[in-house]
């Protein structure tokens, strides 16, 4: 795949997007993309998004300097959401913890 109309965007605009650990494996985040999003993060290696909540987009580690450099990409059989395999520089949660899933519930 070479190019994001490969991708199926929902009626926003946006797919969804799992960041893995390229080397423990752990989930670390997710978060969602544009096309823009798509495209610098293909472009740049780095992990960009798009913020639903600041209707922008967004380079993870810009303000905290806990870059996620891409290694893999991977787009699952209906092509609506996409796996980042990434080397992060640092914690990938705002909270300082190494995933944003720390809290078990069942």
């Amino acid at each position: 795949m070479t190019e994001a109309t490969a991708l199926s965007f929902d009626d926003v605009g946006l797919v969804t997007a799992v960041v893995q650990h390229c080397e423990t494996g752990a989930v670390l985040m997710v978060a969602h993309m544009d096309e823009a999003a798509w495209n610098a993060t293909r472009t740049s290696g780095l992990a960009t998004f798009y913020s639903r909540s600041r209707a922008r987009q967004w380079v993870k580690g810009e303000s905290s300097g806990n870059f996620m450099r891409v290694r893999e990409i991977w787009v699952d059989c209906d092509r609506d959401s996409v796996l980042l395999k990434v080397d992060p520089d640092g914690p990938a949660c705002h909270t300082g913890s190494p995933s944003c899933f720390f809290e078990q519930s069942l």
